[in-house]
């Protein structure tokens, strides 16, 4: 978006500069480093690019932000100068591909991250497309790419959108430097570095970095390389080798920890990808200052219309990183790690007491947890030491006895909180864990009389087990533990609260036998809802894994994928069988599965028998 004339009203100077004319009101000539985002420009610690940003601007360097270039040529990035250090990119809070199209591969018409709402203000794989037009206006420029397309495609990876194996996206766009995770201590030590005048070819031995190798160094060097690295199947035989790819990706999962991780090394066909070993977590003073940054939490005041993504977030509060869960469809573990690092209370409070200073503030928060809403505070007596366990989950199929699973410190915090002036309520309306919530039922019942607004999201995914087995969540027997638990504490409270649950089709292990029998148990319990998603293949999940090879990648089994769009659709209208626009769909689906038993006019069926009309069935 092109900033014109300005809001004299508006202080700018609370911002990170997105025009010249701020730069200068901030007595700055020129730019140390400038950030590129496939989001709007929004002041708020939800967002990553204003996180970085953010840090590196306390550290002392002058950071600008490109929001939302126009990408048909380079002109839009040209709009800041060239900076003194590096350019820094990202696609924004999500895979551009994610952000642009539905998991039936249609192009979206909305995008949260854009003001207005507004569809179609980032290209398709954005960091790519951003990086090429960066070589074009400045080629002497170092680039560093980050974010999460980023982090998670940094290894050859399967695209859902184009059904193919893609190179890793540091092979593909013309940067120098890849940031994987969460990316403080990195952009931080690259910015040293390249401030004392290191050249950005001699910066390879970051953790939490991939950088590229010349294809002869490689020849001539591999041996010695090897010592210390781990080689994983190049790029031209996982694209053509499903089970070469499901053991690569294997090697690449267990050897995310910063502990006992190894460097990994993948050869392309004109480069060679090394990925250093992951660089450590913040520590909780380290959490607190990023936190305890000067966020605004308010969109760029160049904007005329309201960005949609803030609204959900505003007055929300992080509290710890990472997420010991590692559901197979969910990338947190290769992105933020298993291990959980916790904030401070009194970082917490601060920030909360802060939000009495916004005038838009009624003395509600929002949201309160990480990745996962009660992970908050607990830790493993190992990880210190040994780090995450490399054969195990900690809280699948069970706790594992070394994990700390007390919520005494989340609900010293939700207390302190309910206790500050200004502050009327404290909602964690989603997210909560409640394989772990059931251990702790002072938690729960603090949860049900204090923090929950009316309803509570929490995500079973499927009513099947073998399908929540694949997925590595927990049984459908835990998940009616938990509603029991949760009715009761209400009854006893008073209180007239509900659970809404969060469904998913076409999960690899799912076939269209278990949805039908999902769709028969919404029947019998009525847990109908609305909260119903298709299962998208994004990067660098191990459920992604299983949808393009068929493969269980920590056991090598064959597993069952629904992979045509058809299937994928029959799968998902089975979860609203009530839906008339989804009779056609239910229908195929129950003919398919050889029970049209369940289509007619008796108390069990999911749909009426299919009749002849005028113009056909």
């Amino acid at each position: 978006m092109k900033q014109s004339k300005r809001n004299r009203n508006s202080d700018y100077s609370k911002f990170l500069p997105m025009s010249l004319e701020e730069a200068k009101d901030k007595g700055w000539d020129e730019l140390d480093v400038i950030i590129i985002t496939g989001d709007a420009h929004v002041d708020h610690p939800g967002f990553g690019t204003s996180i970085i940003g953010r840090v590196l601007e306390d550290a002392g360097y002058r950071v600008g932000v490109i929001a939302q270039p126009k990408w048909d040529d380079a002109e839009d990035f040209r709009k800041l100068g060239k900076p003194r250090l590096f350019f820094a990119i990202s696609a924004g809070n999500t895979d551009s591909m994610v952000s642009n199209y539905t998991p039936s591969k249609r192009l979206r018409h909305e995008d949260t991250y854009s003001p207005g709402n507004k569809a179609g203000l980032r290209p398709n794989r954005a960091t790519i497309v951003y990086s090429n037009r960066l070589k074009e206006a400045f080629p002497e420029v170092p680039q560093v790419i980050g974010g999460i397309e980023a982090s998670l495609r940094r290894f050859a990876q399967y695209d859902y959108w184009s059904d193919k194996v893609r190179q890793s996206i540091l092979a593909d766009a013309p940067a120098d430097i890849l940031v994987y995770g969460m990316g403080e201590l990195q952009i931080l030590e690259i910015a040293d570095r390249l401030m004392k005048g290191t050249h950005v070819s001699d910066i390879t031995d970051i953790e939490g970095t991939a950088w590229k190798m010349e294809i002869r160094k490689w020849k001539d060097d591999r041996e010695e390389l090897l010592r210390e690295r781990m080689e994983i199947p190049p790029y031209t035989e996982v694209s053509k080798d499903k089970e070469l790819y499901a053991k690569a990706f294997k090697k690449v999962y267990e050897e995310q920890d910063h502990i006992r991780g190894h460097d990994i090394i993948q050869v392309h066909p004109k480069t060679v990808i090394v990925q250093n070993k992951p660089m450590r977590p913040l520590t909780t003073e380290e959490l607190d200052h990023v936190y305890e940054l000067p966020f605004t939490r308010e969109t760029h005041p160049s904007y005329t219309e309201p960005v949609p993504a803030v609204d959900m977030v505003k007055f929300s509060i992080n509290t710890h990183r990472g997420c010991f869960g590692a559901c197979s469809f969910c990338a947190i573990a290769l992105h933020q790690g298993r291990m959980i690092r916790s904030r401070s209370i009194g970082s917490i409070l601060r920030e909360a007491e802060g939000f009495r200073n916004i005038r838009s503030f009624k003395g509600t928060i929002n949201g309160l947890g990480g990745p996962s809403a009660n992970m908050y505070g607990m830790d493993c007596r190992n990880w210190e030491e040994k780090g995450v366990c490399k054969d195990r989950i900690c809280i699948y199929p069970k706790a594992c006895p070394s994990l700390e699973t007390s919520h005494k410190k989340l609900i010293e915090l939700m207390r302190r909180l309910r206790e500050l002036p200004g502050i009327s309520k404290v909602f964690v309306g989603y997210g909560v864990r409640y394989d772990l919530a059931l251990l702790d039922e002072e938690y729960m019942e603090e949860l049900c009389a204090h923090h929950v607004s009316g309803q509570l999201k929490v995500a079973p995914e499927h009513y099947c087990d073998s399908v929540t087995d694949v997925m590595k969540k927990p049984d459908r027997g835990l998940f009616e533990r938990f509603e029991q638990k949760y009715k009761e504490i209400n009854k006893k409270l008073g209180k007239d609260q509900y659970l809404v649950a969060f469904l998913m089709s076409s999960h690899p292990g799912c076939t269209l036998g278990d949805m039908i029998e999902t769709a028969e148990y919404i029947r019998d319990t009525g847990r109908y809802t609305k909260q119903v998603q298709d299962f998208t293949p994004t990067p660098m999940t191990s459920a992604t894994c299983m949808f393009h090879t068929g493969l269980d990648p920590f056991t090598g089994k064959k597993i069952y994928v629904a992979t045509s769009q058809k299937e994928k659709s029959i799968q998902r209208a089975m979860l609203h069988y009530r839906e008339p626009a989804n009779y056609n769909l239910v229908y195929e689906g129950l003919k398919r599965a050889e029970r049209l038993d369940l289509a007619g006019n008796t108390w069990n069926c999911l749909i009426g028998r299919k009749k002849r009309g005028k113009s056909g069935w």
